[in-house]
């Protein structure tokens, strides 16, 4: 069976994964390090896959790590949580997947007419469903709010991951063009119904001043290399 843990360096956290001849599928690039009798292994999708990974930006290639021993996944200064799926099935943001076992289902999702555009989370994210272990990607700690014939207003694009039974879409923060202006708020994303939301409220210093400084870095970098 599969074993999962994360591992913290230097503030730093990185997914080990302990493989006793099974296997597990990775998000592109996310392999780091790994010992043992381990391979990958990287199909190359149909025509028709390669064409859909081209218009919704998802991944054409997960590659797929088969054997025993010890895998360790791309370090992040941000959190990785482990989501244990029962036939569910969820909407992660983009870049928000990370690996899972064979049981769970990987595709795309696309957002309905316009939504994706206006609420920050773009036009596809990824889909996971079936039964087995996710590993999720989020630059801070999850907050889980579960909704019963409920409503959540989020201002903002820090919505990881949602069950895919909820209705999302994007709407004015409030009644009227005159409110909207004088009240300082825009879109926000909405959802309602019956599941559960994961949100990132706040990120960890040490993802933040990586996002923002090493931002402003490879600006500067730009710069004095014209």
């Amino acid at each position: 069976m599969l074993q999962f843990d994360v591992v913290t360096k230097e503030n730093a956290r990185l997914v080990k994964i302990t493989m006793d001849n099974d296997q597990v599928r990775l998000e592109a690039g996310a392999m780091y390090y790994m010992q043992g009798n381990l391979d990958l292994d990287a199909q190359m999708p149909s025509v028709g896959g390669f064409l859909k990974s081209l218009v919704t930006s998802e991944k054409a290639v997960r590659p797929v790590c088969k054997g025993t021993g010890v895998l360790y996944l791309e370090p992040s200064y941000g959190e990785f949580t482990t989501f244990d799926m029962a036939g569910e099935e969820w909407i992660l943001d983009k870049g928000a997947y990370y690996a899972s076992e064979m049981g769970v289902e990987v595709t795309a999702e696309v957002n309905k007419a316009l939504t994706g555009f206006f609420s920050g989370e773009g036009f596809f994210q990824t889909k996971v469903r079936g039964s087995g272990k996710v590993v999720v990607h989020s630059y801070g700690p999850l907050e889980r709010i579960d909704l019963t014939n409920d409503k959540l207003v989020v201002d903002g694009s820090f919505v990881v991951a949602r069950s895919a039974s909820l209705n999302f879409e994007v709407s004015k923060a409030t009644k009227g063009v005159f409110s909207t202006l004088i009240s300082g708020e825009g879109l926000v994303n909405t959802l309602t119904g019956t599941g559960s939301v994961y949100i990132c409220p706040v990120q960890n210093l040490n993802s933040f001043l990586k996002n923002e400084f090493g931002g402003l870095r490879s600006l500067l970098s730009a710069k004095v290399n014209k």
